[in-house]
């Protein structure tokens, strides 16, 4: 069996802007690392428990599914994007969004040569069909280093509009060269600094009719109003876009109001994800009880 967990530790880190921190990781382990190769390719990064002390993992199958240690503390993680790996030199760029009260933006903060943490084997999402002629890439700054990566990787050929909302103009970032990219920033808004103006800038585009692909990774709110759009009103076929929310903001708060679920409602979603149908009509299905019940 593969290896599934990953020994590293910080030797270096730098600020790519007020708002970013970038620490490279490295490791005899990382000799093992399976890089799916996929742009937006993550993996989580775990942490001692605070009371023990003790990094409790997860049991992880070869199909990505979890299973939790008996009489262990609650698995204590955080997802991120592997934005660069150098196999030869055995190591690995992550970078961290800045801000208050994250458990992994303030441990990155803190951070220096010698740190030490656990990261698991990483899982891709970005799937465009070969026919793709152009591509949408959208994102909030926890988007970004997935973005670069994949506008890194996209063919010359390949047409890209992007569009990245930041919280403030000095957290613009240069992103790599391509031939056929065009970029829009949308400074101020979003990133918990109040609404953000995503779902405008996707509602007042006008899409190709040739054949493309959607990618947008940013907070749970517009992300879902973007998928219902490009669900319900423009019909885009599943296979054609690939929209992730990447975080909620003021989480506690949200899961305030999921633990006070009707426990009823609550197995009905779990049954969901579990089952065998479709999964993105499993997701309509989601959003809209969690919707209904201001989630």
């Amino acid at each position: 069996m593969q290896r599934m967990f990953y020994n590293v530790e910080v030797v270096a880190r730098r600020y790519l802007t007020p708002g970013m921190i970038r620490l490279t990781f490295s490791g005899g382990e990382l000799g093992d690392f399976l890089t799916t190769g996929i742009g937006d390719e993550y993996l989580r990064l775990f942490f001692p428990d605070d009371e023990s002390g003790e990094v409790v993992l997860p049991i992880i199958d070869e199909e990505g599914r979890w299973t939790y240690q008996e009489g262990k503390p609650p698995v204590k993680c955080a997802t991120y994007t592997v934005r660069r790996f150098d196999p030869a030199a055995r190591e690995l760029d992550i970078d961290f969004v800045v801000h208050e009260g994250g458990l992994a933006s303030s441990w990155a903060q803190a951070a220096e040569p010698g740190s030490q943490t656990v990261i698991n084997r990483p899982r891709g999402l970005y799937t465009p069909p070969p026919d793709v002629e152009w591509q949408l890439l959208m994102a909030d700054a926890t988007g970004i280093p997935a973005l670069a990566r994949l506008l890194e990787q996209t063919p010359a050929t390949v047409k890209s509009h992007v569009v990245i909302e930041v919280a403030d103009p000095g957290h613009r970032q240069d992103l790599p060269d391509h031939p056929r990219a065009t970029v829009t920033w949308l400074d101020g808004s979003g990133n918990g600094m109040g609404p953000s103006r995503l779902e405008a800038a996707f509602r007042a585009m006008k899409l190709p009719s040739t054949p493309g692909y959607i990618w947008v990774a940013a907070e749970q709110k517009p992300v879902r109003a973007i998928r219902k759009h490009v669900r319900q009103t423009l019909k885009i076929p599943a296979e054609r876009y690939k929209l992730v929310a990447y975080w909620i903001e003021a989480k506690h708060e949200w899961q305030a109001r999921w633990q006070v679920l009707p426990a009823a409602v609550r197995e009905e979603i779990e049954a969901a994800w579990q089952s065998d149908r479709d999964a993105e009509d499993v997701r309509d299905e989601v959003e809209a009880t969690l919707e209904k019940f201001n989630l």
